[in-house]
């Protein structure tokens, strides 16, 4: 049976917001009487501050880029528009890439970059081996970055990989394009990262008159 801390007990635990550099508890209690307790506060307070520094780092370097001159207001604003004008923004997938990060479904994006890739590759000889890696990387249910496709579609992937194409992987680009665009995109558009971008440039330019 688990014994019940003593006050003796209870006064030799560290206290969670002991320390000035960490922000206080967030126990009902003021300080934590069991380990869990500290433990789960201390992992709480570092998975928000892992992701918020995250969107600060991305922000941080398009605002860089934007200070260079190479990106503007108005193609931020243009990503909200469509998810054809933000995926077909360089720029644009550097950051939806990272916001899909820290949502932990990063292995989309770099599905279909790879499948651009692929597609753009001239050499027949590189062909085999690029859509084996893709193959390994994000279609196998061995890898830790499956990507999410329709059996039958991953059926016919693996019917054709003995003599790959550069097209082997269309039908499962184009379905994780969707999935990009119905369920995160939308998320992409309300979140902190995107609002901040917006924010940190300034109002866009009015249209121009017709």
């Amino acid at each position: 049976m688990r014994r019940r801390l003593s006050h003796q007990d209870s006064r030799a635990l560290p206290s969670c917001d002991s320390s000035p550099d960490t922000s206080p508890c967030s126990c009902v209690s003021p300080r934590c009487l069991y380990w869990c307790c500290c433990c789960r506060c201390s992992w709480s307070r570092e998975q928000s501050c892992s992701r918020r520094d995250s969107n600060m780092s991305s922000l941080g370097s398009l605002q860089r880029t934007d200070e260079s001159g190479r990106l503007s207001i108005s193609e931020v604003s243009s990503w909200a528009v469509s998810f054809a004008a933000l995926m077909g923004s360089s720029a644009g997938r550097a950051v939806f890439l990272d916001f899909l990060r820290s949502e932990h479904s990063d292995e989309n994006m770099l599905f279909w970059q790879a499948c651009e890739g692929l597609k753009a590759e001239t050499r027949r000889a590189a062909v085999g081996e690029r859509a084996k890696q893709i193959y390994l990387d994000y279609i196998s249910i061995l890898s830790p970055k499956e990507v999410s496709i329709d059996a039958s579609v991953r059926e016919t992937i693996n019917n054709n990989m003995a003599t790959p194409t550069v097209h082997i992987f269309d039908e499962a680009q184009a379905q994780i394009y969707a999935l990009m665009h119905r369920d995160s995109y939308p998320r992409f558009l309300n979140s902190l990262l995107y609002q901040s971008l917006l924010q940190s440039l300034g109002p866009a330019d009015p249209p121009p008159d017709r």
